[in-house]
């Protein structure tokens, strides 16, 4: 009996709808949703009562529609992926002005912020210094009005703080040359340690750790002979000075400067030799980086900054290099120093004019032997001048 009922139930609906098409179908299906839902759950419990199970609630709402008409399925769908699109737009818009809100107290916390550091600058930096026993000191800015006191002063302060970390941290960065009877060699060596003595190098095994050059050993003996020698880099104390007393155990660099030594320019550390107390015309400085010596090029021989080869060999050609200045005993070296410039290479450019010059010094031993006159000695400027 309960059969009978759907199949008849079923009938009705389909007839229904081929009978008035697509739309009215689902039309009238809609319409009666309720109706159909009713009966058909009538004629399911009369058939679960004579088979002996219990009756199942029949699907509402989309699901009875896609049941008794498949093609209703992709209407019930679209409903149903409108009615989570709204909930998100829900969403996201109940995000947006919780952002909205967050944002708005962060900007009013900041500016109140902001407020009370420019007001606690002013009133810090801008009050009159006082004496040990709590008196105001007269300064330049007494008789003014007491706000554009505080103002200039705070201005004056900020003015001596940005002096101190743009310049070196004193004017003379080197001591007065050695009197007699010490020995104060005639030419001043400026050295980088970074990229020139030792290349940094990090592993998550060791951490950082600095490898020594090739040759620094006979490099810096070797020089000490005839130059004072003075490290200048930009890098802090903290970090140069064990690195050099590892370096240099037998004492050869006389002097080291650091950070603080440094002029700040255009955002880069320069190492400004205009503070180093010694005569501009017997200094050289060696360095990979032309930044680090604009304020004077004319005092700066640039090498290739060194990578960490095992095989490199350069600091033995500088040593060549420098020997023959200091032995040539040049009264300006910026001269020498000049010419080499010009060439990308400026150490192959002193092993070719070596190479032309022990040539002409051959030459001058066969005349030698041949005229019996002395050979000419002083052959230093060939290496400096272009021919």
């Amino acid at each position: 009996m309960a059969q009978r009922n759907i199949l008849r139930l079923l009938q009705t609906v389909k007839t229904g709808y081929s009978i008035s098409g697509r739309s009215y179908g689902v039309n009238v299906v809609k319409n009666c949703r309720s109706y159909y839902s009713k009966h058909l759950y009538q004629c399911c419990r009369q058939m679960s009562q004579q088979q002996g199970t219990p009756p199942q609630t029949p699907p509402t709402g989309p699901k009875i529609l896609s049941t008794l008409f498949p093609q209703t399925a992709i209407d019930a769908k679209a409903e149903e992926e409108a009615r989570e699109e709204k909930q998100r737009e829900e969403q996201e818009k109940k995000e947006k002005e919780k952002s909205n809100k967050r944002m708005k107290i962060g900007m009013y916390v900041f500016a109140v912020s902001a407020g009370v550091m420019a007001v606690w600058t002013v009133i810090d930096f801008g009050a009159p210094e006082t004496d040990a026993e709590g008196k105001v000191i007269e300064d330049e800015f007494s008789n003014l009005p007491i706000v554009e006191q505080y103002f200039r002063r705070m201005w004056k302060s900020l003015t001596y703080y940005q002096k101190i970390i743009q310049e070196p941290s004193a004017q003379r960065l080197l001591p007065d040359p050695l009197k007699y009877p010490y020995i104060q060699p005639k030419y001043t060596l400026v050295l980088e340690m970074k990229g020139l003595l030792v290349h940094p190098d990090w592993t998550y095994k060791t951490g950082w750790r600095f490898k020594k050059r090739p040759g620094v050993d006979q490099f810096l003996e070797q020089l000490a002979r005839h130059f004072e020698i003075v490290v200048y880099t930009a890098d802090q104390g903290i970090t140069v000075f064990p690195i050099l007393d590892a370096l240099d155990p037998n004492g050869y660099i006389m002097y080291r400067l650091v950070r603080d030594a440094t002029h700040f320019v255009d955002g880069h550390h320069v190492k400004n030799l205009d503070n180093i107390n010694r005569d501009l015309k017997r200094v050289i400085v060696v360095d990979w980086d032309p930044n680090s010596v604009k304020l004077h090029p004319d005092n700066a021989f640039v090498i290739p900054k060194w990578d960490g080869n095992d095989h490199d060999t350069t600091l033995l050609e500088l040593v060549a290099f420098l020997k023959t200045v200091a032995t040539s005993d040049v009264d300006d070296v910026r001269e020498v120093l000049h010419y080499y410039r010009e060439f990308s290479n400026p150490l192959e450019k002193f092993k070719d004019n070596l190479r032309k010059l022990q040539e002409i010094e051959e030459k001058d031993k066969e005349e030698k032997k041949k005229q019996g006159t002395p050979a000419v000695k002083k052959w230093s400027p060939s290496l400096f001048q272009k021919k």
